[in-house]
């Protein structure tokens, strides 16, 4: 290990990450917070009370809320007389505090006759209360008629010897001035945070009403009835609700409301939970105090975004050491620019990790909120997890300075070489592909071999017999065998023909019955086997067809990015995943380990029962052997939810050796197994979460004004793997693969087109115990426009589904709920619709004739990755 440069680049990065917590979290002076202030609206709730449920405060809870306010308040708004909240006058005069009587009036006539008598005998008989506020945004809300409302005006005036108002918003006063004909005074709430105005013009246009509402009502006194606010909630527009903008926006208020001699109530003394289910979760949060009556900000020291940034900072410095301390110690050959990329992602993601988590620890929890605020932890983490694991491979594939474990073509010795017994499984091929296959077998450049073709219930005796009489003609290597009924699908062919495998063959090579393998593999790569520990040799799948079409091309170009950046970044931990054809296995552990008939990708997981037993693997990304691909898109899907339903019955079969310290595996292949199925999983994750976003955006377009967007957070995150994926596959097939533009957009849209199918394969793999086996067809027909549009129909109706959402979403947002939480939604919807639009592309692409030439079927040379491949 490099151990300076790796403690030099972990401190500056430390650093660094220490000054962006400090930089974001410089101290601001503002003016202090006032030794008395006029008012504060006054809600005496406490975490379990809710006054729609009728749970009220105790008489001991208010008193004990007026007592700390005591010497900091002249006055107290009230909102309702109801239940306990009437005896507020007489237990403020204890403490020497005045009140601002509140009735409520809403839509229940019976219940505001008796609000409206209750305190009219309360301002009859507390002397502390010196103006009386019938109604609360009545007319904002709609629950009563302007008429209806300046009634209750008229007769509480004639009742009440104190001055009687109502308090509503400015534009509302603005909308309905003959309302000021029925009142003493102008109550108004001037909350700037509901109308998008950023915190730093908040105040200059907060005074801007107050000034339209002097000049509109020259002769009745105005008195801000609620002006504040919130710590916490969704950003509506420019407005961001933070501890530090409340504590900016009410002591620059305050200063400026002394200086003019304004009347207010500061909105709120408490913070108000229960509001939470009428505002969103925004409403929880406008106190001066927190629902426990703590401080929640400084009111003379310099206000600081977060007070507690020193220790999120060493935490996120803490995690992000402990990451790269366990990457660098594994990681030898990385050059100090892999080291310093790593680096990067690390500290940003433990730094956003420690960031979020502290965020939703700040928040009040509800059980929705909990479950709500787990699943997207969660499912943060997941992505922070993958994100982490492709960066790894980005540095591991790129910024290396050797590779140990290389695997190269050899020249065996003066020993004498093993004898190799070749296993062709069959189904239903077309005799002239497998002839094919058979003849290439006979031109191999070794001196001892056989070949055994297991062909299993092939129902067809036309073509299975061709094979069988060509087997004759190439000579006693070559023995044939048709097999009907036998269970296990290729498993079964595997086994059946280890059975009958000559006793000296040492080696037993498997190829897929359309392989046309290179003369020199046998000679090239069983020299490998001298190392007694090596028990797997593996070449990678290559195919010939991909300038037949441009769908070829594409499906080649996607295929190749595994075998020369996965395949190659595993083989240094000794954790290549084994593929069923190109692969080379020693007789004696294979007898052992046998393929599994249970699996449907039963040559990953030998590979790794073979890594269970304790030994080696090597990988040569040298091309021996081309196969075909599929000939269509739907072939191709089916190709891919085998792979990846097959990882997921690994994953659960083995899951005590890959998750369990101290097993048979080195840490080192639990990590390449977990990590490179990790992007699978996360692929079933993405299609639990497109379905969920889309029921989120039916209610969001159902219910726009209480349904909000998931936190900007929660959107930017997904986005930014997105991105990052992208940019690593464009970089990687560059530098690693020798890819053109063109082939590297064609890969990725191939790609993407999989991860529906994919993702349906890793739900079904976790929750499922098995699926029918199914074999790739060869050498078929190409799929009509029709039968191409079949062939994506489940992903056409998501892609509908999506943009359709994106199209609601944006369409009914309104100026209130407009915000970047919103923009970050209908993002989100967008590009998750792109593998979607992806799947369609590859099908229409895969129904017409289209000329590979378009893309191009030949890559560049790259150093350390074999010859390069022609197709």
């Amino acid at each position: 290990m490099k151990t300076i440069p790796s403690l030099i680049i972990a401190a500056v990065f430390a650093t660094l990450t220490f000054a962006v917590w400090a930089s974001l979290n410089r101290p601001t002076r503002e003016p202090p917070w006032p030794a008395r202030i006029q008012g504060f609206a006054f809600s005496p709730f406490r975490a379990n009370e809710d006054p729609t449920t009728f749970k009220m405060p105790t008489d001991a809870e208010i008193d004990a809320d007026l007592a700390l306010l005591e010497g900091k308040v002249n006055a107290v708004r009230t909102y309702s007389v109801g239940a306990s909240l009437a005896d507020v006058p007489e237990l403020a005069e204890r403490h020497g505090i005045n009140v601002a009587l509140g009735a409520w009036l809403d839509s229940h006539l019976d219940k505001n006759e008796e609000q409206l008598k209750i305190a009219i005998d309360l301002a009859g008989t507390h002397q502390n209360v010196v103006r009386v506020v019938i109604g609360n945004e009545v007319l904002l809300r709609g629950d009563l008629t302007l008429e209806e409302l300046e009634k209750y005006l008229d007769r509480a005036r004639a009742a009440i010897g104190q001055p009687v108002g109502t308090a509503e918003t400015w534009h509302t006063w603005l909308a309905h001035p003959e309302l000021a004909q029925h009142v003493d005074y102008i109550g108004v709430h001037l909350l700037p945070y509901w109308e998008g105005v950023p915190v730093d013009a908040a105040i200059a246009y907060s005074f801007a009403q107050f000034k339209r509402l002097q000049q509109t009502f020259p002769h009745k006194p105005i008195v801000i009835a609620e002006i504040g606010w919130p710590s916490r909630g969704r950003t509506r527009e420019s407005a961001v609700a933070s501890v530090a903008n409340e504590a900016l926006f009410l002591r620059r208020f305050l200063a400026r409301a002394e200086r003019e001699q304004i009347k207010y109530y500061v909105m709120e003394a408490f913070d108000q939970p229960w509001k939470a289910y009428q505002e969103g979760a925004v409403g929880s949060y406008w106190g001066v105090y927190d629902v426990n009556r703590q401080p929640k900000f400084a009111f003379t020291e310099p206000i600081v975004r977060v007070p507690e940034w020193h220790i999120l900072a060493a935490l996120s410095v803490a995690a992000a050491l402990l990451v790269l301390g366990i990457v660098y110690l594994t990681s030898d050959a990385l050059r100090n620019r892999g080291r310093s990329f790593l680096a990067i992602v690390v500290y940003a993601a433990t730094t956003i990790a420690v960031w979020v988590i502290y965020d939703f620890t700040q928040q009040y929890m509800t059980v929705s909120s909990v479950i709500a605020g787990v699943l997207l932890l969660l499912g943060m983490l997941g992505v922070l997890l993958v994100l982490l694991a492709e960066a790894h491979e980005w540095a591991e594939a790129h910024w290396v300075a050797y590779r140990l474990r290389l695997g190269a073509p050899m020249v065996a010795g003066g020993q004498q070489q093993p004898k190799v017994s070749l296993h062709v499984p069959a189904y239903n091929e077309p005799p002239a592909m497998l002839i094919e296959t058979l003849d290439a077998l006979a031109r191999l450049d070794y001196p001892d071999f056989e070949v055994l073709v297991v062909d299993n219930n092939t129902r067809d005796e036309s073509v299975w017999r061709p094979v069988e009489a060509h087997c004759a003609r190439l000579g006693p290597r070559f023995r044939f065998f048709h097999v009907a009924p036998l269970a296990g699908f290729k498993a079964g062919a595997l086994n059946y023909a280890l059975e009958r495998t000559a006793p000296d063959a040492a080696i037993v090579a498997a190829i897929d019955s359309d392989y046309v393998v290179d003369p020199r593999w046998l000679r090239e790569l069983t020299p490998a086997f001298q190392d007694q520990r090596t028990a797997i040799v593996q070449a990678p799948q290559d195919y010939r067809d991909a300038d037949q079409s441009a769908f070829k091309a594409m499906c080649y170009a996607e295929y190749r990015g595994f075998f020369h950046i996965g395949m190659i970044t595993r083989n240094e931990r000794n954790a290549i995943i084994q593929h069923g054809t190109m692969t080379m296995v020693r007789r004696a552990q294979l007898e052992r380990c046998r393929w599994a008939e249970w699996c449907i990708t039963e040559d990953a997981e030998l590979g790794l029962r073979i890594f269970e037993a304790g030994y080696d693997a090597t990988y040569v990304p040298v091309s021996y052997g081309r196969g075909l691909m599929p000939d269509t898109f739907i072939d191709f899907k089916k190709q891919r939810f085998r792979w990846a339903y097959g990882a997921m019955q690994i994953l659960k079969a083995h899951a005590r050796a890959l998750f369990l310290e101290g097993g048979p595996l080195s840490s080192g292949q639990r990590y390449h197994f977990v990590a490179g199925w990790l992007p699978w999983v996360a692929d079933g994750c993405n299609l639990l979460f497109n379905l969920a976003a889309l029921g989120w955006s039916a209610a969001m377009v159902w219910a726009p004004g209480k349904v909000d967007p998931p936190l900007v957070m929660y959107s930017v995150l997904p986005l930014s793997l997105f991105t990052f994926k992208l940019a690593k596959l464009v970089h990687l097939y560059h530098v690693r693969v020798g890819a053109s533009a063109r082939q590297t957009m064609a890969a990725a849209i191939a790609g993407l087109a999989l991860t529906h199918t994919i993702g349906t394969a890793a739900v079904k793999g976790l929750v499922t115990r098995s699926e029918p086996f199914f074999r790739t067809p060869k050498q078929g027909s190409t799929s009509g426009l029709r039968r191409a549009l079949a062939a994506a129909r489940e992903e056409t109706v998501m892609v509908v589904g999506l943009l359709l959402s994106a199209w609601g979403v944006a369409y009914t947002g309104t100026r209130e709920t407009a915000g970047p939480d919103r923009l970050a939604w209908i993002v989100v919807l967008l590009v998750q619709s792109v593998p979607y639009v992806s799947s369609l592309i590859v099908s229409l692409v895969s129904a017409f004739p289209l000329p590979a030439r378009w893309l191009g079927t030949s890559y560049r040379p790259v150093a350390g990755t074999g010859r390069p491949a022609q197709a």
